[in-house]
């Protein structure tokens, strides 16, 4: 049974292509609200589906991030936190919905985006010296860019090509009214 506190908490998943910036923004959501003495988790959703092999049918192991993920919010809200910071990509509606039953409580989702230059860029410096786990992330992140154009899961979009991370965090911060 979730405490008075987990009854009004919201979560905010952080979505968008491979690097964008999801993890580093939600990192730095997390300590601006940790600066506001809001109570939070966050939480890099990949880590959730950290397995192998993937089953079939699941390519990116979505169900057994949902699995955990359901342990972990649940945890987290009894513990106290009232925001539940998410950084991680869904790419169709349906999902949406699996991801907000699994938190339990109100999702917002927020879309970071960036120019596809700056990104390539972004993930050259990730996979220095990586030459083929690069080129899967840069195929990956235009073919992601444009799934998510489409599918339109998102309740706001920020662009993450230009300002600082804090500036980011912030933009977004104030999209999700969490101020």
């Amino acid at each position: 049974m979730h405490t008075d506190s987990a009854r009004s908490a919201q979560a905010l998943l952080i979505n968008g292509t491979v690097g964008v910036g999801k993890t580093t923004v939600a990192e730095a959501v997390g300590d601006v609200l940790a600066e506001a003495g809001m109570p939070h988790a966050v939480l890099d959703l990949d880590w959730l589906r950290q397995s192998w092999p993937a089953p079939p049918g699941d390519r990116f192991n979505f169900h057994m991030m949902l699995r955990n993920l359901r342990s972990i919010a649940s945890n987290y809200l009894d513990a106290g936190a009232t925001r539940l910071v998410l950084a991680g990509v869904i790419e169709q509606r349906d999902e949406r919905k699996q991801l907000a039953e699994a938190v339990g409580v109100d999702l917002t989702v927020c879309w970071l985006r960036a120019e596809l230059p700056v990104i390539r860029q972004r993930l050259a410096q990730r996979h220095d010296g990586q030459p083929e786990a690069l080129q899967w992330h840069l195929d990956r992140s235009a073919e992601l860019d444009g799934i998510l154009s489409r599918v339109a899961v998102e309740d706001f979009t920020i662009d993450t090509t230009t300002g600082s991370v804090l500036d980011v965090a912030a933009s977004v911060i104030r999209a999700a009214d969490w101020q």
